[in-house]
């Protein structure tokens, strides 16, 4: 058996780099075996429990940077458990990062100068889903009614108080005040006609 071939097997039985396969083999005289005892003693890999080096599946048991996929150029998967738990991972980062989102920004009423309410979009969004069918006969028409009675709701925080965001707010507010302008000067019409 040729070095190449012996560094080959030894990194895949050990599930090491080349570099660390050469370094072991060139430690232990060309022996595999020794080269794997060296890369135990390393901590590069440990035996298993059994005693003996390999697990009765012919896998190698891996420890430190080599368990975690760090120094390793192997890039097969350890196993479809680990591949299911780190995405059950990023997705509960993924919806704590929603839930810090939706407490830290608001959503603000106000008439005038004076605040109404400020409530977390979190909370706006839970209580629009508990009462999806409530909010679209009773919510939406009470939300029109507070604009045409002066009420403006805009957005807080560091996501959502951005003016691109809000000038939608805004701009619904702006047709309100239209409207109100609009019927005024419709009824100021009607009575200049009497």
């Amino acid at each position: 058996m040729t070095e190449l071939e012996k560094v080959e097997k030894l990194r895949e039985k050990a599930n090491v780099s080349f570099t660390e396969a050469k370094e072991a083999l060139d430690s232990s005289s060309g022996d595999i075996l020794d080269a794997l005892i060296y890369l135990e003693n390393k901590g590069k890999v440990t035996a298993p429990a059994g005693g003996g080096f390999f697990s009765g599946t012919d896998q190698p048991v891996l420890t430190g940077q080599a368990a975690e996929g760090g120094s390793s150029n192997n890039t097969e998967s350890t196993g479809s458990g680990e591949e299911f738990t780190d995405l059950i991972k990023r997705f509960g980062k993924f919806c704590m990062k929603l839930i810090n989102k939706g407490l830290n920004n608001c959503l603000v009423a106000t008439k005038g100068d004076r605040q109404l309410f400020s409530c977390p979009v979190l909370i706006v969004i839970v209580l629009l889903i508990i009462f999806y069918n409530f909010t679209l006969w009773v919510t939406i028409p009470v939300f029109i009614i507070t604009l045409f009675c002066g009420v403006r709701y805009r957005f807080t925080g560091e996501d959502l108080g951005r003016d691109s965001v809000n000038s939608v707010m805004d701009s619904a507010s702006v047709i309100v005040e239209d409207v109100k302008k609009s019927f005024a000067e419709n009824a100021n019409k009607d009575e200049d006609k009497e």
